[in-house]
């Protein structure tokens, strides 16, 4: 099977299974370059009609502070005190772009992750900001 665009969903599946035959190809190898460029269709095709949506952002803080051991606590300095930490958390109140830019630079926590993209987080936001 050559390479080459996938167009629909029976390609894909084609594909997917010949990126299965092809998984173990050693490094430096035809097979191991056919490899690359089926991953790299298959991603460009799933890109498209499989797109995976960022995370919301309160499950981003969660997860980062999850993986770090973080507590609670230790994002007060973020986010203006242990209250805010509270609601922020809790769902009752949005990031601002200054706690967005303090959890990027404290914990390198993906600003996309920490943008909010969802209808709920647009509409809690007062007008005008």
């Amino acid at each position: 099977m050559t390479p080459k665009v996938i167009r629909n969903e029976t390609e894909y599946r084609e594909a997917l299974q010949r990126v299965d035959e092809l998984f173990e190809a050693a490094p430096g190898t035809p097979e191991a370059d056919e490899l690359e460029t089926w991953a790299i269709l298959v991603d460009s095709y799933e890109e498209v009609h499989y797109p995976v949506p960022p995370p919301d952002p309160v499950e981003a803080i969660r997860f980062a502070m999850d993986q770090r051991g973080l507590r609670p606590v230790d994002l007060a300095p973020c986010l203006g005190g242990r209250s805010r930490v509270s609601e922020v958390l809790n769902g009752k109140r949005s990031l601002s772009i200054s706690m967005i830019t303090a959890l990027w630079r404290e914990f390198e926590i993906p600003l996309e992750s920490l943008m909010p993209t969802g209808p709920k987080e647009r509409q809690s936001r007062p007008a005008g900001r």
